[in-house]
């Protein structure tokens, strides 16, 4: 069954061509397309389209689905086109034609752009818990290890001495800029598209501002056609968000790989962390974090693969968008695993300690001693070639002492204020005003 069907037979392959991955992907909006309906139905019931005993059965049925849907139970039928018209389908077969009520005022439009939206709201939230709890893995972990030395590197060259805090704190930090960029791209989905039809409002007298405060929405989408030209510009600017933090956690994966291998030599895991070969028995293959890598060099192409199919598209809906779908709804999960399993790796990493006492780090303390000359107060320049002389003839002794003290070295972290960035940040989603306005959504009449 569709719900745009006219009494003529669809051809087959056309059929099939055009529902794509519809139906195995709508799955995921199962949960929000039937919040974004309990909101539709009290809106429709407030301006007269649906009276109120109606009201309360359809209430009452959407949450019997719903419930389908939290214990994995609901199910698209064969034969029906995607989530809507299931949906639809069993409010029907349940009420007669009170179900067939639903859709008014409504295009498949804007209520697949309400449910991309309230779905990616969701899915932010579930990504910004993983985030802080890592973020708090990470800025534990510095503070645990902040006096244990590594080499620093310039073009894969040993440059300075740096720190195990430093290089935890690192990543901490970036996860809040991450974080950033996921709180604009909140902002900017957390608007109401509904009523919007498809793209050019209605004749019905619709009452927007009602569905807006009943999902949760900060604000709405007031241009009917802006708000369908929504459709793509959501996943794009959603997707830029995703990409920061999967090249935050690419980079972290990456310099785990390095420092893993036998020739750096600066960290392990325990054996049940890690992989094997199956010819070499030695091997501890860093199996997690490659997959990390690859996972976030796939996020970092998301954005671009979203522009490249609508880079080109004029106002209005086009299929085009349903091909979206197909890389952006399995995204949320990439990212989200690999948050805890790079959680799990972190908390669990064992650092090797003492690294810089081997000779073939003397050249990196070549820095500390040209600032010691500098500060006894010899010029710069004089200082750089005295050290550069004793490198070249082999009297470079160091003392080795390392004495950082500014803001974000390696004697003074910062670490409770980078805490305080990230707890800022997060303060200003206001996640619990939207998750209030959703539960109230189920309350029945």
């Amino acid at each position: 069954m569709k719900i745009w069907e006219k009494g003529n037979k669809l051809n087959e392959l056309v059929e099939k061509f055009t529902i794509g991955k519809d139906r195995e992907l709508d799955i995921y909006l199962a949960k929000v397309d039937i919040i974004g309906t309990l909101a539709h139905i009290r809106m429709l019931e407030k301006i007269g389209l649906l009276k109120k005993n109606e009201l309360k059965k359809l209430i009452k049925e959407l949450n019997l689905i719903y419930n389908l849907v939290q214990n994995s139970e609901f199910k698209i039928e064969k034969g029906v086109e995607d989530i809507h018209s299931q949906i639809e389908i069993l409010l029907t077969k349940k009420l007669g034609d009170i179900g067939k009520k639903i859709h008014s005022g409504r295009s498949r439009n804007d209520q697949v752009l309400l449910d991309i939206r309230l779905f990616a709201r969701e899915q932010i939230l579930e990504i910004v818990k993983l985030i802080r709890f890592f973020f708090t893995t990470l800025l534990s972990q510095s503070e645990k290890y902040k006096n244990y030395l590594l080499p620093g590197y310039t073009h894969l060259q040993l440059a300075m001495p740096s720190s195990f805090g430093l290089w935890f704190g690192a990543y901490a930090e970036s996860l809040i800029d991450d974080t950033i960029l996921l709180q604009a791209a909140y902002k900017i989905i957390n608007q109401n598209p509904l009523g919007s039809a498809a793209g050019y409002g209605s004749s019905f007298p619709l009452n927007r501002t009602m569905t807006s405060e009943l999902l949760g929405f900060e604000n709405l989408n007031y241009n009917v056609i802006y708000a369908q030209m929504g459709r793509g510009k959501t996943e794009k600017t959603v997707a830029f968000a995703l990409s920061s933090i999967g090249a935050t956690l690419g980079k972290l994966a990456m310099d785990v790989c390095l420092f893993l291998n036998q020739n750096f030599d600066f960290i392990s895991f325990p054996e049940e962390l890690t992989t094997g070969s199956s010819i070499m028995p030695h091997k501890k293959n860093p199996d997690v974090f490659e997959l990390i890598r690859a996972k976030g060099n796939k996020l970092q192409a998301l954005p671009n693969e979203i522009s490249m199919i609508t880079v080109n598209l004029p106002s209005g809906y086009h299929r085009d968008f349903q091909l979206l779908k197909e890389a952006f709804f399995p995204a949320f999960e990439d990212i989200k695993s690999c948050l805890i399993l790079a959680n799990l790796m972190i908390n669990n990493i064992k650092i090797k300690e003492d690294i810089l006492n081997d000779d073939k780090y003397l050249f990196i303390f070549s820095v500390e001693e040209l600032n010691r000359e500098v500060l006894k107060g010899i010029p710069f320049r004089e200082a750089y070639k005295k050290i550069a002389d004793e490198i070249k003839n082999g009297t470079f002794k160091p003392t080795k002492i390392i004495h950082h003290t500014h803001e974000g070295s390696i004697g003074n972290l910062c670490t409770d204020k980078i805490e305080n960035k990230m707890d800022n940040v997060i303060k200003a989603f206001d996640f619990k005003q939207t998750e209030k306005a959703i539960n109230n959504l189920f309350l029945e009449i």
